[in-house]
């Protein structure tokens, strides 16, 4: 269909308003948004619906049109529900770049017109299956993760395709959960990160035991796709197999994932803001009722009070810190997927960006997040973290009020460094560690560490090696038996005087005596060290 059929008899009751001489442009489709800088999602012949929220000052106009000229969008639809009627400014940059501009009334349901043009394509193309993603392009962009539901809902129903959207650790955006258990939502995930990080083209695929499933990303930004942090399309079968149109429903339903992911994060914004907010009050030891109003304002824009209401207290009054750093990692990417996990349906999470890490508060209310919690919900990122990629993050004990979070803060990052110790690409401490031995080791310089386990134990792992003398099981079984030789005998199988003999070998080796507590001691920590 041409520009001009939708001002012909029968079509929706739209205004022209500019540009009148480029009615005849081809419309191949339609797409919804309401994105500051909608240009990666255009592929050229689109009928662009906006409601204008983009629209905060007469510049944004002709940065907005421009772009569209730029992507190839042939007109410019704008509601006039939301915002009233079109402004001049607007009706000034379609003229500008030749675009022409439709006022959409305030009655007439951007739906219509979208239905009206996916009537007027080509038999041909209303029968091809990717126009099938295309003409239901608006629920996603106006809706949100409803309207990616409500589109893979019409897959499922009118072409038996099963499709999930997913967070890289498992989590269901979009498709029906009941249909996808929670062990191969893990597979899924896993395999998709494995292949990521492997740099294999998609879609990547992965067998289980329910059959075939190919895996597309849907990164928030292609210019920089982060696997660890973007979202993936898994649809039931193996895409590689498929018509060549199917395989392009499949990419095109990959597109909007993406365009809904981005339009998503947009919401985001002023969220990250507070949550930066709160940090840089925190680190500024601010007072605590400047930091209590800071999370106020979070806990009701996740609660979304209205009117009256929006001055309640909000009722959470307990909250934990995560303080979480990454390696290998470019900066943005750990707070990026810990908005991802620990965001939920009310993302009630601050997640604060801290260089190659991050800060998170969130209320205690929302449920136990143990470090055992975290480190499970955390689990499929060691797929996607390479050799020399890990997260680390430490857990608070929850913090009353506004007025412990500075010491929830110092908690979590001591907690941090505990983890920093161990094995693992995600490792994870929480706060029951921090009245152990552990967490004075943590504070020590590695060097310090490394020098103290080496004076300590090095003789006697050499002497080991040379002799199978078994000395540093010895010690190791001797402490743990509290220094009782027939325990200690027993648990080794050896007798009394063989055992004797070893500690005597490892008292001259290290011109230690194991008789004094403070030897024990510092064998104890060398061990733990090693």
């Amino acid at each position: 269909m041409r520009v001009r059929d939708l001002l012909a008899p029968g079509a929706p009751r739209l205004r022209l308003l500019a540009a009148e001489e480029e009615l005849d442009r081809q419309v191949s489709g339609v797409m919804t948004t309401d994105l500051h800088d909608p240009g990666r999602y255009l592929h050229g012949g689109e009928l662009v619906l906006t409601g204008m929220l983009w629209r905060s000052s007469p510049a944004d106009s002709e940065r907005f049109v421009r772009t569209l000229a730029a992507g190839g969008a042939v007109a410019l639809a704008a509601g006039e529900a939301e915002v009233g009627p079109v402004p001049e400014d607007l009706v000034e940059a379609c003229r500008r770049h030749r675009m022409p501009l439709l006022a959409v009334p305030d009655d007439i349901a951007f739906g219509t017109v979208t239905e009206f043009v996916g009537r007027q394509v080509s038999a041909d193309r209303a029968a091809d299956l990717a126009a099938l993603v295309d003409r239901h392009r608006m629920l996603v962009s106006a809706a949100g993760g409803g309207g990616l539901d409500a589109v893979l809902d019409l897959l499922g129903g009118d072409l038996d395709l099963d499709c999930w959207v997913l967070t890289p650790t498992g989590a269901v955006i979009a498709g029906p959960v009941d249909r996808l258990p929670a062990e191969d939502r893990d597979q899924l995930v896993r395999a998709h990160l494995a292949a990521q990080r492997q740099r294999r083209r998609p879609p990547h695929r992965a067998r289980l035991a329910a059959g075939a499933y190919s895996l597309l990303p849907a990164p928030a930004d292609p210019q920089a796709p982060s696997p660890l942090a973007d979202w993936v399309l898994a649809v039931a079968g193996d895409v590689t197999e498929w018509t060549a149109k199917r395989q392009q429903l499949a990419e095109n339903l990959a597109r909007l994932v993406a365009a809904e992911r981005h339009r998503r994060d947009e919401g985001r914004r002023l969220r990250r803001r507070l949550a930066d907010e709160v940090l840089a009050l925190l680190r500024r030891d601010a007072d605590p009722a400047e930091i209590s109003r800071t999370l106020y304002a979070s806990s009701a824009m996740a609660a979304r009070y209205e009117g009256p209401e929006a001055g309640a207290r909000p009722a959470d009054d307990s909250w934990l810190v995560l303080s979480a750093e990454g390696a290998g990692l470019a900066e943005g990417v750990v707070r990026a997927v810990l908005e991802e996990a620990l965001g939920g349906g009310a993302d009630r999470a601050l997640v604060a960006g801290d260089g190659t890490g991050a800060v998170v508060v969130t209320p205690a209310t929302d449920g136990p997040l143990s470090a055992e919690a975290l480190r499970e919900l955390l689990a499929p990122l060691e797929a996607g973290l390479g050799s020399e990629g890990r997260i680390t993050l430490g857990v608070s004990a929850p913090a009353r009020e506004a007025v412990g979070l500075r010491g929830a803060l110092e908690e979590a990052r001591h907690a941090r460094r505990i983890a920093a110790a161990r094995v693992g690409r995600v490792r994870v401490a929480g706060p029951e560690e921090l009245a152990s031995h552990v967490l004075l080791l943590a504070a020590v310089p590695d060097e310090v560490r490394r020098a103290f386990r080496s004076r300590l134990l090095d003789t006697v792992i050499a002497y080991d090696l040379e002799h199978q003398a078994d000395l540093v099981r010895t010690l190791e079984t001797f402490l743990r038996s509290d220094g009782s030789w027939t325990r200690c005998a027993a648990q080794l199988h050896v007798h009394v005087n063989t055992l004797r003999y070893r500690i005597g070998r490892i008292e001259e080796l290290t011109g230690r005596d194991l008789s004094r507590l403070e030897d024990r001691v510092d064998f104890y920590l060398a061990l733990e060290l090693a």
